[in-house]
């Protein structure tokens, strides 16, 4: 899978379809990969969501006809996407910090935001850990959501928060964070705060039982002060590994381990807390 020609045809075919219906599922279907895989390698790649992407692509082109045309601001609104003149005022003011009215009256300035382009650089070159583990099933027990990619980044923090705000009836402790989305085509998919299954407990808190098929799979170590580090690993997955690696993802799912944060003295901030991420994989 060679993600740097995937982010290639998408941007490609972002561009050439700026004012048709471009969803992360469609684009996905365009450069033959899933839009679940697709989406954490988008945005891990290029640093926006695909939504951000085209959202801001369509805004600067749209600031660019507004100057150079006498097109209406309601017909900006309807070809690029948006459904009320009011909703596509307020995207434009938020992103070019003016609104379409003061654009065309008083020459207010522009926001630009290029295309990105792929370019060849030298990456790697540096030892990354991991192992290839063969794993049975095996069931989880949790509290789980439905989630869009749009916003993940900043919703799945808050679901953990929610989770645990009050300790002493915490309904799991927190052993994994399960992406899944086994249909690997839509705009959406499920989040789990899991840990291994246990029967009465699932029972007796009423939690959500989900069952892992046996896969092989790449287990890639992260130690140190959380979020960055799991946040390094699973962009250095898509730049590094997978591009060099003879296995590719065989499913959707994406897996991250938790030790128990007790176990060390700053908890999840110690520079010696570990974590891991589980992909599951096949061979090229």
């Amino acid at each position: 899978m060679n993600w740097g020609k995937i982010i290639e045809d998408a941007i490609e075919y972002i561009e050439g379809n700026i004012t048709e219906e471009l969803t992360a599922g469609r684009i996905a279907g365009e450069v033959n990969t899933s839009a679940f895989y697709f989406q954490r390698g988008f945005s891990m790649l290029c640093g926006y969501t695909v939504g951000e992407y085209v959202r801001m692509r369509r805004l600067s082109i749209a600031g660019e006809e507004l100057l150079s045309s006498d097109v209406k601001v309601i017909d900006l609104a309807m070809k690029y996407g948006y459904d009320s003149p009011d909703s596509f005022t307020k995207a434009f003011t938020r992103f070019h910090g003016s609104t379409p009215t003061d654009v065309r009256r008083s020459g207010a300035m522009l926001k630009s935001f290029a295309p990105l382009h792929i370019r060849l650089t030298l990456d790697g070159g540096s030892t990354m850990e991991y192992r290839i583990e063969e794993k049975k099933a095996f069931k989880v027990m949790g509290i789980s959501k439905d989630f869009s990619y749009e916003n993940a980044d900043a919703d799945i923090p808050q679901f953990w928060n929610e989770v645990f705000i009050q300790v002493e009836k915490r309904p799991v402790l927190g052993m994994y964070g399960i992406c899944f989305d086994e249909e690997m085509a839509g705009n959406q998919f499920r989040y789990m705060i899991a840990d291994d299954f246990d029967a009465e407990k699932a029972e007796k808190n009423k939690l959500d039982v989900h069952e892992i098929k046996a896969h092989t799979w790449a287990v890639f170590p992260c130690r140190g002060a959380m979020p960055l580090p799991l946040q390094e690993v699973n962009r250095r997955i898509f730049s590094e590994w997978l591009p060099a690696s003879s296995y590719e993802i065989a499913e959707g799912y994406n897996i991250e381990y938790y030790s128990n944060p007790e176990d060390f003295k700053m908890g999840m901030q110690d520079t010696e807390y570990y974590a891991e991420v589980w992909i599951p994989v096949k061979e090229k």
